[in-house]
C-alpha cells in the first residue's frame, strides 16, 4: 500500500429538514388542532483513529464527503428522520487543521479517539411546537438550519519514541531490522527508504520502545535536495533522536556529513534540533580492530569542534548494525532513558464534563473516556 502522510479534504454536513405547519382533519374530532412534526437532524461528519489504518492514502482519491440531509415533518404528529452520521476513520497520529484559518480542529493520539468535524444542521420546528393556551391554531413553523462546511488538511505524524536520523546509506534501515520487528528494504544504494517504517524494540520482560526510520536526509535538504523536508514531520513526537553515522564513507567526510543533518533541522524546526540526540557511528565492523578507539576518538574531536562553531555532544555510542555488535547495549541506555524521563501514572480523578446535546439519530455509546466523540480541549 502506498503512504500518504498528507490530504486535504473537504466536509459538508447535511441540512436540517424543515418543520411543516399541518392541522388535524379527523371524524369525531370536532375542532382538531396542530400536529405538524419538527424536520429531523441533518447528518454530521466525524473523525475516529483507528490503529488499523497506517495511511491516509484513501483521502488522496475521495476528497469530498457530504452527509445527507434530515427528512421534513409530516403532518399526523410525524417528526422528520435524522441522517445517518458519516465517520472517517483516520490512522492514530493524525492531525486535522482548518485549511481556512489554520485552527488545529483535533489531534488523533489514541486508538478510539473521536472528533467531529463538521455538525449537522438542527431539523426546524413544526406548528405543534408553538401550540398555547393563547395560541390554539399556530399556523408558523421554522426552517431547518444549514449543516457546516469545512476545507480540512490532513497530516500524518507517526507516534514514537525514537527516531532515526541521518545520511542515506547510513544504516538506519540495518539497524531497525537487526533490533525490532520491522523489515524494511535493505540496498546498497541511496535513498532506499521512502516512506517511515515502524519497529517495536523489546529489551525485555514488559519493556519495549518504538522506534522510527525515516528517509535519510541530505544537505540541501531545505531547498528541496533529495527527498526534502517531508518526512521530518514524524520525529517531532519523538523524545530521542538516534543519529546514525556512517564511520566509513568511501567519498565523504562523516564529521562534514554529521554537521549537515544539525544545519538541515535547525532550518526545518528549532525545536526538533533542541530534543536530545545521540551520535551513534555504524558500521565499524569494516575498521580493523586496532584502529576502532583511534578512529572513534578523531570523531569526536573533530565533532565538536571549538568556538562558535562547537557542537555538544549528549552521548555517543559505536556500533555495527550488521552484526549487532554494540546494538544491545544501545538499546538497553535507550531504554533506561525512556523509563527516566516518562511521568509518573497520574492519579485517577472523577472529572465531569458538560456534553453538549447530540443531534437526533447519532448513536451514543456513553459518557467520559468510553466515548470517542466527547469533545476535548487542546491546549
Amino acid at each position: 500500500m502506498k503512504f500518504i502522510d498528507e490530504a486535504a479534504i473537504e466536509v459538508t454536513a447535511g441540512n436540517g429538514g424543515n418543520g411543516v405547519a399541518s392541522f388535524r382533519r379527523e371524524k369525531f374530532i370536532p375542532r382538531g388542532g396542530p400536529d405538524g412534526g419538527d424536520g429531523g437532524h441533518g447528518g454530521s461528519i466525524r473523525a475516529l483513529a483507528d490503529r488499523n489504518i497506517n495511511t491516509l492514502v484513501d483521502y488522496r482519491y475521495q476528497r469530498r464527503f457530504v452527509a445527507k440531509n434530515g427528512e421534513r415533518g409530516r403532518g399526523s404528529d410525524q417528526y422528520g428522520a435524522a441522517a445517518d452520521d458519516i465517520v472517517l476513520r483516520m490512522p492514530v497520529g493524525t492531525q486535522i487543521h482548518d485549511e481556512d484559518t489554520g485552527e488545529l480542529i483535533a489531534d488523533l493520539t489514541q486508538d478510539g479517539q473521536g472528533a467531529l468535524l463538521a455538525r449537522g444542521g438542527e431539523g426546524g420546528l413544526g406548528n405543534l411546537r408553538f401550540k398555547s393556551s393563547t395560541n390554539r391554531a399556530p399556523r408558523q413553523c421554522t426552517p431547518g438550519r444549514e449543516g457546516e462546511q469545512r476545507r480540512l488538511r490532513l497530516e500524518l505524524k507517526v507516534l514514537a519514541d525514537v527516531g532515526l536520523l541521518g545520511m542515506p546509506n547510513a544504516g538506519k534501515s540495518t539497524f531497525i531490522a537487526a533490533v525490532s520487528n520491522a523489515r524494511p528494504k535493505i540496498a546498497d544504494y541511496p535513498f532506499t527508504t521512502l516512506h517511515p517504517n515502524l519497529g517495536v524494540v523489546r529489551v525485555g520482560a514488559g519493556r519495549s520502545f518504538v522506534v522510527a526510520d525515516i528517509p535519510g536526509l541530505i544537505e540541501g535538504a531545505a531547498e528541496g535536495a533529495g527527498l526534502g523536508h517531508q518526512f521530518l514531520r514524524h520525529l517531532q513526537r519523538t523524545r530521542l533522536l538516534l543519529h546514525l553515522v556512517d564511520l566509513t564513507p568511501f567519498d565523504a567526510d562523516p564529521v562534514r556529513d554529521a554537521r549537515a543533518i544539525v544545519r538541515e533541522l535547525r532550518k526545518y524546526d528549532p525545536a526538533l534540533a533542541e530534543k536530545p540526540r545521540w551520535l551513534v557511528l555504524n558500521k565499524i565492523d569494516m575498521i580493523p580492530a586496532d584502529e576502532r578507539e583511534a578512529r572513534i576518538a578523531d570523531f569526536a574531536r573533530r565533532y565538536r569542534g571549538r568556538g562558535r562553531h562547537a557542537m555538544p555532544i549528549e552521548r555517543l555510542f559505536a556500533i555495527s548494525a550488521l552484526t549487532r555488535d554494540g546494538c544491545e547495549r544501545l538499546c538497553l541506555a535507550v531504554n533506561d532513558y525512556l523509563e527516566s524521563i516518562r511521568p509518573p501514572e497520574a492519579a485517577s480523578i472523577d472529572v465531569r464534563f458538560e456534553r453538549p446535546p447530540e443531534p437526533a439519530g447519532t448513536r451514543v455509546q456513553g459518557a467520559g473516556d468510553d466515548d470517542p466523540f466527547a469533545e476535548t480541549a487542546h491546549g
